[in-house]
């Protein structure tokens, strides 16, 4: 049985605005179930451990989707969210793959966890998939592998300038998601804001926004099963 570690943020300020902030919970619901549907197993972390912070728009009715109304409902699943693992306590080893849902959490703490960038580059210099989504390709930020940026040169996707505008977020988030990773040397390329789009190069997996975080997932499982 392949094993995915899933990596939540542990943020849930929003900058200075006095609003929360967290995970996206269909960026969770979405590629959970499209890979625990085929008989993944999945473990999630957090750079706290404990129940990560759920971004409030993620729940709201008007967000909802099939997958977030089945978790809404999984007791499971809900149980475990409550309990991750501590970050610090994970090892590449005992995994497949990582996936990294996002939400604007990640911008503040993953983005600049060291254990988290560490992780990464073990399972990446291990010859295992990478997958993030919306706005967790952030956390490849800090990452090297040999002295380089991982994503330098690779060809990626993120939510993007045009998406952060539209939410009104441009000011109030540390960093351009899109703007960061051309900093690094990555190759950045968009579809239509809110629609799906998915990018894979190499071990590398990227997902644009919400909308795209089943077409990671999808690709992630391909990159599994051809792993025998």
């Amino acid at each position: 049985m392949k094993k995915v570690l899933f990596v939540l943020t542990s943020h849930d300020k929003l900058g200075d605005t006095g609003e929360k902030t967290g995970y996206w919970t269909e960026e969770f619901a979405a590629p959970y179930y499209e890979l625990a549907d085929k008989g993944v197993q999945i473990d999630i972390a957090t750079p706290l451990g404990g129940k990560p912070p759920v971004d409030p728009k993620s729940d709201d009715p008007s967000a909802a989707t099939e997958d977030t109304k089945r978790l809404d409902k999984d007791t499971e699943v809900l149980a475990k969210l409550k309990n991750t693992k501590k970050l610090s306590a994970v090892n590449q080893a005992d995994y497949d793959a990582v996936f990294y849902p996002g939400g604007h959490g990640p911008l503040w703490d993953l983005a600049t966890d060291q254990t988290s960038s560490a992780l990464i580059e073990a399972f990446y210099t291990h010859n295992k998939p990478v997958a993030f989504v919306c706005h967790s390709p952030a956390v490849l930020k800090n990452v090297k592998i040999n002295g380089e940026f991982l994503v330098k040169g690779k060809n990626v996707t993120g939510f993007s300038n045009t998406e952060e505008a539209a939410v009104g977020l441009t000011d109030v988030v540390p960093f351009l998601l899109e703007d960061a990773l051309q900093a690094n040397g990555a190759t950045y390329s968009k579809t239509e804001d809110w629609h799906p789009y998915a990018v894979e190069d190499g071990l590398l997996i990227t997902g644009q926004n919400p909308a795209s975080s089943k077409l990671v997932a999808e690709k992630l499982l391909q990159q599994l099963n051809a792993k025998k």
